[in-house]
């Protein structure tokens, strides 16, 4: 009878019973919680349609803003292809119905423009279970640059992140994890978004910047060109070098390859002192003008022979130069 007790809250009173045959054999709870696991785990793996609008950022930023020509490239094939590649979405922690993103930021922006719904994976992750996933979503795909892993590094440090934790978000060991937030510390968010990620640019031209930006001046000098027009025409490999000139208090990497520009053309004379073409250096070259009233013919002779006169002049110089180098050797 004390069996019977043990189970006597999930049995009605004789009273109350109106089946007379047995009841089914309780599944084990072990089974149930296994079923419950195998149809929790075929939910989150399903894709689902969800509206763009719905969901969130979350997580650390590992994107130091978008390159304008790849995004229009991946925002044409998603709308001639479709999105064959879902993103992963966590529900929101604060807002019933709202997603955040885990990873998938540019598909997602890509989407939000073409109006179209998001294919998405939906995950229970709490803050930790995120950002190992958006690291090593990262990592997998192996796109990031130097610059935004060491921005990722030194906000996880920054959410008191341990470090072991961070190096297995980016698969890398400790002491590489040692060198990203060397570089990650020493720039804000603010300054890196307006570098971008300068793909081109390694961990050795960083932290010589980080050196140089030790003087404040040099800090300065580039702060004051990044406010200017002409910063934001450049792409990211380009604005990096272009503070990083104006940091060492060099002239811009342009300016230093291109030729002198004169104020007025040059004219070019044949041996009796007979003018016969004008040639102008500027920075996007050099430019040879032979004047038709002045040229006797010799204009349209020179456009009949410009290939061979261009080889031969090449050639000339090809062997100046090797001559150069032989000498210097």
């Amino acid at each position: 009878m004390a069996r019977k007790g043990i189970l006597s809250s999930s049995i009605p009173p004789a009273s109350e019973r109106k089946d007379p045959q047995p009841r089914p054999a309780i599944m084990p709870r072990g089974a149930v919680g296994a079923l419950q696991s195998s149809l929790s785990k075929l939910q989150e793996n399903a894709v689902q349609d969800i509206d763009a609008t719905l969901i969130d950022d979350a997580g650390v930023e590992d994107r130091l803003g978008f390159d304008s020509q790849a995004q229009t490239q991946l925002r044409e094939s998603l709308e001639a292809y479709g999105q064959q590649v879902p993103v992963l979405l966590r529900p929101h922690p604060k807002t019933h119905g709202r997603y955040e993103i885990v990873y998938g930021r540019r598909r997602l922006k890509a989407l939000k423009d073409l109006g179209l719904p998001v294919k998405s994976m939906v995950r229970q992750l709490d803050d930790h279970a995120l950002i190992m996933a958006q690291g090593q979503e990262n990592t997998a795909r192996q796109d990031l640059s130097f610059i935004e892993k060491a921005s990722f590094a030194a906000q996880l440090q920054s959410g008191d992140y341990e470090r072991q934790t961070i190096a297995d978000a980016l698969s890398i060991d400790l002491p590489m994890v040692s060198r990203l937030l060397k570089v990650g510390n020493a720039f804000d968010l603010p300054f890196l978004r307006k570098i971008g990620s300068a793909p081109a640019i390694g961990r050795d031209r960083w932290m010589q910047l980080v050196r140089l930006f030790e003087d404040n001046a040099a800090k300065a000098r580039a702060d004051a060109f990044m406010n200017r027009p002409e910063f934001a025409q450049l792409d990211s490999d380009g604005r990096f070098e272009a503070i990083y000139a104006r940091a060492s208090h060099k002239p811009d990497p342009e300016a230093t390859t291109a030729a002198p520009t004169p104020s007025k053309p040059r004219t070019l004379r044949a041996p009796d002192g007979k003018a016969i073409a004008d040639i102008r250096s500027t920075k996007r070259g050099v430019t040879l003008n032979i004047p038709a009233r002045t040229a006797d013919g010799f204009d349209q002779w020179f456009e009949g022979h410009a290939d061979d006169v261009i080889k031969e002049l090449h050639a000339r110089w090809l062997s100046a130069s090797a001559n150069d180098e032989e000498n210097r050797g």
